[in-house]
């Protein structure tokens, strides 16, 4: 186990957190804060891929007796959920509309115009859905146009 500097972000982080922080390679968490004073082009803040987070769910939303507090790594998010692999590496699409409060314990990866590796990935995953949407809309006209010269 990599040691921790005394008064680190990292060792202020939960067990579960822990876990999660030395599975991704325990990057030093100190670089990665939020920004939130300074020059405006130089304020980051809000919630990135592979963040640590603590939600808390509304407790109508609940089987009785049920922990209202869902602790994990933000996956993704849509229109209407939030993605997280929980503490117990389970998947789990939580409704926005039973979220009643957002933690965040700590980001995991640079903002996001910063992170080449998102940059990358975001690159590739629009190239990828591009040819879904072609060989779908082909596939709907019923039409075999990949034998036709430019």
């Amino acid at each position: 186990m990599p040691d921790i500097e005394e008064g680190s972000m990292e060792s202020s982080l939960p067990d579960w957190a822990r876990k999660i922080h030395e599975a991704h390679g325990s990057p030093s968490l100190d670089e990665l804060q939020d920004v939130f004073h300074g020059p405006l082009s130089g304020r980051r803040a809000g919630l990135r891929k592979d963040d640590l987070l603590e939600i808390l769910i509304d407790s109508r939303a609940l089987p009785e007796g049920s922990d209202n507090w869902v602790r994990g790594m933000l996956l993704g998010t849509t229109r209407n959920a939030v993605e997280i692999m929980d503490e117990e590496e389970s998947f789990r699409s939580i409704a926005r509309d039973v979220i009643v409060e957002v933690r965040l314990l700590a980001h995991m990866r640079l903002p996001y115009l910063e992170d080449k590796e998102m940059m990358k990935f975001e690159k590739e995953d629009m190239r990828l859905r591009s040819m879904m949407q072609e060989k779908a809309e082909q596939m709907a006209d019923g039409r075999q146009d990949n034998n036709l010269w430019g």
